[in-house]
């Protein structure tokens, strides 16, 4: 047993050792072969139509310099190399060590396979992994794009070049730049990892990322790391970005930033489809919109957010749990229509405005601004419009009027004066100027009211028609005097800063039922038909 066993140890031994051999066998044919020990120790020198073949790699050249004890080629002058039936080499010079099947090849490189050609100074042949790398600048070009890098690897058998340090891949339509990719020659799919730019040589739109994937053959690109995309207009930034140029669409998930570098406007959500050529943006998932006046931001959030049109003429829709946020002003409705070139603003479904120290209500509620100094200028309420404020001192007691429509004016985005036409109602708490003291409260009727405010205060009424009017002392006060028909104080819902927009709210309050409407009446101090202002207002 252990002869048999010896026996084919030794038959393996020879194997191996005759295999090894045969892997370092070269065949060298030349014109003229010579040897000169004094300039060219253990080398064979091989002068014209040298070539050279090892296991699948056939080499020509004009001369060639072959050390027997080390097994390594040295090429000179018109260096032709081709592996298989689709990989040609050309240089100026190369070298080739057999035992390790690498090749050095440098001068005027070219190397050309069915997807590419590539070019350099220096090219580095790795036979046993087949790939090809370099390190000092080399350009690849296939059908569609012009590859450059300072460094680059190229993998044959994959068909994938990794290229590293001032990368551009440009075709007729982009430029792409880059510090590392992956680049695949037979699909033309580049994978990008480190800051990356791909611009539009006819619109000069921008892609910026520092981690994605890019088809360079259908201009579509998902991009997962600090990813932006610059359009005319537009500019649009996310955590992930998925952009289609041919269609036009893009679509952005988490921490999305949409910039109109023409208006000043600004959206944000965590998931949004942009439709380039139809000039649509659609955001969801806390979607806000943000837009600058006067130096401050008003913020407004809904579940749903759509923007249509071409700049300056753009429509936003906001729609179903509506909040607005500014420093002055605040709101809430189910949805919101904003047109830029009208400049309004409507609300409907249950608006609210706080504005100052009042809370504005009605079926309908519209905001106009400037369109030129894009500043709020006027407000309009349509229907059961009704203003409350807080009585200054009381937090029980509160000021109202109200009325079928409602028209104010701003002033430094102020709400400086309203118009209350159409069965006008009020009442109001009247102070002591000087010791703030409650004295009267006073309940007035009238066809239409005007009153100017003041920092968020009442500090005039004017009724432009006769008016009826009930004051009566704080102690005989009855309590449906108290408060107007229709009366719900809202202040729970008022956002109180542009955190609070994304704070979801219990169901719309229903108007209370009017429990003291069959009580009878106390006593008054005084009624008449045309009443003098409450102390602390002027009357007009």
């Amino acid at each position: 047993m252990k002869r048999i066993f010896f026996l084919f140890l030794i038959l393996y031994t020879v194997s191996f050792f005759s295999q090894k051999k045969q892997t370092r066998k070269i065949v060298y044919t030349s014109e003229y072969q010579y040897t000169d020990e004094e300039k060219y120790p253990g080398a064979t020198i091989l002068i014209g139509d040298v070539k050279m073949k090892h296991q699948g790699i056939d080499l020509k050249s004009q001369q060639a310099l072959y050390y027997r004890k080390e097994n390594f080629f040295k090429a000179i002058g018109k260096v032709f190399i081709k592996q298989g039936d689709t990989i040609t080499q050309t240089s100026d010079y190369a070298d080739y060590d057999v035992n390790a099947k690498q090749a050095l090849s440098w001068g005027n490189v070219v190397l050309t396979d069915p997807t590419m050609t590539l070019t350099t100074d220096t090219l580095q042949f790795d036979r046993i992994n087949q790939k090809l790398y370099y390190q000092s600048y080399g350009t690849i070009k296939d059908v569609k794009n012009t590859l450059k890098s300072k460094k680059g690897n190229y993998y044959l058998e994959t068909k994938k070049f990794t290229a590293t340090n001032r990368v551009t891949v440009v075709n007729p339509e982009n430029n792409l730049e880059s510090n590392h990719l992956d680049y695949y020659t037979n699909s033309g799919l580049a994978y990008l990892y480190g800051p990356s730019t791909i611009t539009n040589t006819q619109n000069k739109n921008k892609l910026y990322t520092e981690k994605g994937f890019y088809n360079t053959k259908t201009d579509i690109s998902h991009f997962t790391k600090n990813a932006k995309l610059y359009l005319k207009e537009r500019t649009v930034e996310g955590d992930s970005l998925y952009y289609d140029k041919k269609r036009g669409f893009a679509s952005a998930t988490n921490n999305i930033q949409v910039v109109d570098t023409v208006q000043n406007f600004v959206t944000k959500g965590n998931y949004a489809e942009l439709f380039e050529l139809k000039d649509s943006l659609f955001i969801i998932k806390r979607a806000v919109a943000i837009s600058i006046i006067d130096k401050d931001s008003m913020f407004i959030h809904g579940d749903t957010l759509l923007v249509t049109g071409k700049p300056k003429k753009r429509i936003v829709r906001t729609y179903h749990n509506v909040k607005i946020f500014k420093s002055d002003l605040q709101g809430k409705c189910d949805s919101i229509h904003t047109n830029q070139t009208t400049g309004y603003t409507k609300m409907y479904r249950n608006p609210v405005i706080w504005s100052d120290q009042n809370q504005i209500t009605g079926d309908s509620i519209y905001l106009q601004s400037n369109i030129e100094t894009e500043k709020l200028d006027s407000l309009k309420v349509f229907n059961n419009a009704f203003i409350i404020s807080k009585d200054s001192i009381s937090k029980k007691d509160f000021n109202q009027i109200k009325g079928r429509n409602m028209y104010g004016k701003f002033f430094k985005n102020k709400l400086k004066t309203l118009l209350v036409k159409g069965n006008a109602e009020s009442v109001y708490f009247n102070r002591n100027e000087e010791t703030q003291v409650l004295e009267t409260i006073t309940k007035e009727i009238s066809s239409n009211i005007e009153f100017s405010l003041k920092d968020g205060q009442i500090e005039s009424i004017k009724y432009l028609n006769q008016s009826d009017g009930v004051t009566y002392p704080p102690s005989q006060l009855p309590e449906e005097v108290k408060k107007l028909k229709g009366f719900i104080w809202r202040e729970d819902e008022q956002p109180k800063s542009k955190e609070d927009i994304f704070s979801k709210d219990s169901s719309d309050k229903k108007i209370p039922k009017d429990k003291n409407k069959d009580k009878k009446l106390p006593a008054i101090i005084d009624k008449k038909k045309k009443k003098r202002p409450p102390i602390g207002m002027n009357n007009k």
